[in-house]
This record gives structure tokens, C-alpha cells and sequence, in this order.
């Protein structure tokens, strides 16, 4: 590979056709080396997998990571070095497929049965806790009932879709958005007036937000 200085990256990526491709193969090879790194070394979740494998991703990963490269040269400040910056965006790539994978199977219907919101629990919680005893059980369930209902009775079919996806199953954003036809900014909006109204109507009931997280972190 040859060694260039940020200028020179910017002016063979986008120079000649021939100058061009022979820094594209460079700029391949190094990022597919900088998601290798990130998948072998970063990734406990893949640490089962057999050195052959995460090569074969880290050269798919490397391919979409040289194209969102490309399409975000215009972005690049010249604050770091060049292969420094494309790395990081490199990374962010294979974080983002990463993340795609894991929710592959996941759809806002599993959320649901005939049309009604699964039953539920603690248990179901992004870092909810198990009950310590039974004066604990009951009070957290009674707590829970009332949250299920609330989501029911104050929420749209669209603000609790949302909420049960990305608060309690913990599903990142931009898959929930991707499934509800919309964009991130518009989805953290439907989320955030979605907690203001369950807010609201929970300490109407007298269940303070102090309250519940207390509860909670028992």
C-alpha cells in the first residue's frame, strides 16, 4: 500500500480514473484491516467465531465502508489523518450492519398479538430486575399493571409500538424507524411525546417517576 499524506488521499480519490482505483484498492485494504481489528479485538460477541469468518466480514464490511467513504469525502476537515477519520467511519459501519443482523428477525408485530400488546413484565424491561422477595413481587406487579394499562388506554397504536420497541426491548432506533416508515428525528419525537403522556398519567395515579425507578432498582 502506498503512503500518502491527506492531500494526496483527497487528490487520487478523486483524480483519474487510474489514479483513482489504485487508491481505492489501497483505501479498501486498509479499512478492511481497521474492521478486522475492531471485530477481533472489540467484539466479545463474536469472539466464537473462526478467524476465517470474521475476515470474510471484515472484506464485506470493507466494501460498503469504502463506498459510505467516498460519499462523505466532502465532510472529511483535514482535523486528523485521513486514514485515521475513514477507519472511524469504517467502524461506525460495521457497528451499524452489526446491529442490522442482530434485529434481522425483529418486527413490530412480534410486539403484538391480535393486535394487543403482549402481556407485560419486569422481566421484559431493558435492565429490569427480579423481584426480592414477596412484598417486592407484589408491589412491583401491581406497578406493572398499571404501566401495561396506561400504554393501552393514554398511548397511539404508533407511540406504543414505538415505546415497547426501543424502551422495553431495547430494538436501536433507525431499525424501529426503518419499520415504521419514518426517520430518526421523527421517531424520537413520537417516543418523547409517548413518555410525556405515560408520565403524566402515571402520577395522576400517583405512581411519581422517583417512585417507580425506586422500585425498580431494588
Amino acid at each position: 500500500m502506498t503512503e500518502r499524506t491527506n492531500e494526496q488521499w483527497m487528490a487520487d480519490l478523486t483524480g483519474r480514473p487510474q489514479q483513482q482505483e489504485a487508491a481505492l484498492v489501497d483505501l479498501r485494504e486498509r479499512l478492511q484491516r481497521g474492521i478486522y481489528y475492531y471485530l477481533s479485538r472489540e467484539r466479545s460477541d463474536l469472539a466464537d467465531l473462526a478467524h476465517a469468518e470474521i475476515q470474510q466480514m471484515a472484506e464485506d464490511l470493507a466494501q460498503d465502508a469504502t463506498l459510505r467513504v467516498m460519499e462523505n469525502l466532502d465532510s472529511f476537515r483535514g482535523d486528523s489523518r485521513f486514514t485515521t477519520w475513514a477507519t472511524k467511519v469504517a467502524v461506525r459501519v460495521a457497528i451499524s450492519d452489526l446491529r442490522r443482523a442482530r434485529y434481522k428477525d425483529f418486527s413490530l408485530d412480534s410486539l403484538t398479538a391480535d393486535g394487543e400488546l403482549q402481556p407485560f413484565s419486569p422481566d421484559g424491561m431493558v435492565g429490569g430486575s427480579i423481584p426480592t422477595g414477596p412484598e417486592d413481587f407484589v408491589e412491583r406487579d401491581d406497578v406493572m399493571l398499571k404501566i401495561g394499562k396506561a400504554l393501552e388506554e393514554v398511548l397511539t397504536d404508533r407511540q406504543r409500538q414505538a415505546l415497547a420497541a426501543v424502551a422495553l426491548k431495547g430494538v436501536p432506533l433507525e431499525i424501529v424507524a426503518e419499520q415504521m416508515d419514518t426517520n430518526r428525528n421523527a421517531l424520537y419525537k413520537l417516543i418523547h411525546d409517548a413518555r410525556r403522556k405515560l408520565r403524566a398519567h402515571l402520577e395522576s395515579q400517583g405512581l411519581s417517576t422517583d417512585y417507580m425507578l425506586s422500585l425498580f432498582e431494588k
